[in-house]
């Protein structure tokens, strides 16, 4: 790890650098911006329910009713489904995913229109729910300035993509909760320790625990997110001892799907308790809290098992066993012991299967221990262990390190190259 710092500022790597300090100007212009208000709307106090997680991801902005309150979330509900619209839904975007690169342009760019297209739904329905408001001018200006926020978002994202270090829109996303991560432990520590409610020892105690309770689930979520099941592969016309006795291997990470399954169970949940607020009726809404919000039991419980649904729905997606076996066919790949084709598509969904228990039951442990710990400790909605925003940062992280580690050692072979 220093080596690596050491190695970032030597002269050589001058240039990396100035990528680096591109990115951080671009993340704390992000970070400048969703502090800015919209200046005729209000702050909202209430609590956002299973909005909080799109509060996280947009560096507290929907709370604070920011001109980036909107984050970059429309841009990824777009993307999430411009991918099912290319399984065979409609063939026209079946087309554009096997047509290579053109057709990858084109799918961006049709993401691109379509998160635009959210914006501006996003933006209309949050501006008449949480801001209070009736009046149509203020409710058509403050949609106007949200979707011009998450236009800018998505034009810096590009940026950093360009001219930084990892995937700008990820690092959008990883800021926005590292932002408001510092509150978690300052009102952790003065509802344990200052407030009075547990003597000075036993508040002292009860914070260090929750300090290494949490780096604890951190070191756990690293362990996941890099974990992998090596499958074997070998070429027909190819020999290990060509290669220097290197074995080549198919690398399926046990959580394939990422945080996409918490983010649609949370987008689906989302949906009846927005158009419940929308509406403004009472007995819609005391059975939504009653049965939906994700503190009840039976709202706990569906919440789980939508988070496994789609762990499953979208790893599968990611990983076709059925393209899998014909990719490897077409390069004259095959799995030793398992003979091509058919055999070959049951191999790997049983496989798939298995990692994909795992990782979804990982993925309702961090989903749901958020919810637990809030039902269980007594303390304040903002103090929480897990959950998916911390994922989300764990993720990125571990992605933007693994470029960056691999730039610095691409330039060190250039380097010796040269020598």
């Amino acid at each position: 790890m220093f080596s690596k710092l050491k190695q970032l500022f030597n002269r050589s790597n001058k240039d990396l650098r100035k990528r680096i300090y591109f990115t951080l100007l671009c993340l704390a212009v992000f970070s400048f911006g969703s502090t800015i208000t919209v200046p005729w709307a209000s702050v909202y106090t209430e609590e956002l329910g299973f909005l909080e997680l799109f509060n996280l991801m947009s560096g507290g902005g929907l709370r604070a009713f920011s001109i980036f309150a909107l984050g970059v979330s429309p841009y990824i509900t777009a993307q999430i489904i411009t991918q099912l619209l290319q399984m065979d839904i409609i063939p026209y975007f079946k087309e554009l995913k096997e047509e290579g690169y053109t057709g990858k342009q084109k799918i961006n760019k049709i993401t691109r229109w379509l998160g635009v297209l959210f914006a501006v739904v996003q933006g209309f329905i949050f501006t008449i729910v949480y801001s209070g408001t009736k009046d149509p001018l203020i409710i058509a200006k403050t949609t106007i300035v949200l979707t011009a926020g998450t236009c800018f978002l998505l034009w810096i994202g590009d940026q950093i993509t360009k001219r930084g270090i990892g995937n700008g829109l990820s690092l959008l996303i990883m800021a926005g909760i590292l932002q408001s991560m510092p509150s978690i432990f300052t009102t952790a520590f003065k509802e344990l320790v200052t407030a009075g409610t547990f003597s000075s020892t036993v508040g002292a105690f009860l914070f260090a625990a929750f300090i290494i309770i949490y780096v604890l689930v951190i070191v756990g979520m690293v362990w996941i997110q890099l974990a992998e099941r090596r499958v074997p592969i070998q070429y027909a016309n190819r020999t290990n001892s060509a290669y220097g006795g290197r074995q080549n291997f198919l690398p399926i990470k046990i959580n394939s799907a990422g945080v996409i399954p918490v983010i649609f169970a949370s987008t689906l949940i989302t949906i009846p308790v927005t158009i419940v607020n929308l509406i403004n009726n009472e007995k819609a809404i005391n059975f939504v809290n009653s049965y939906i919000v994700n503190t009840t039991v039976t709202g706990f419980i569906f919440y789980m098992i939508l988070i496994l649904f789609f762990g499953y729905f979208y790893t599968f997606l990611q990983m076709n066993p059925e393209e899998l076996s014909k990719n490897l066919s077409k390069s004259g790949a095959y799995i030793p012991g398992v003979r091509p084709g058919n055999d070959t598509i049951e191999y790997v969904s049983s496989v798939l299967s298995k990692l994909t228990i795992v990782g979804s039951v990982f993925l309702m442990i961090i989903a749901g221990l958020p919810i637990i710990f809030g039902a269980v400790s007594g303390l304040s909605s903002t103090v929480t262990i897990g959950g998916t925003g911390l994922l989300i940062v764990v993720g990125v992280a571990i992605e933007t390190y693994k470029q960056l580690d691999s730039s610095l050692v691409s330039r060190s072979h250039r380097n010796g190259i040269k020598r």
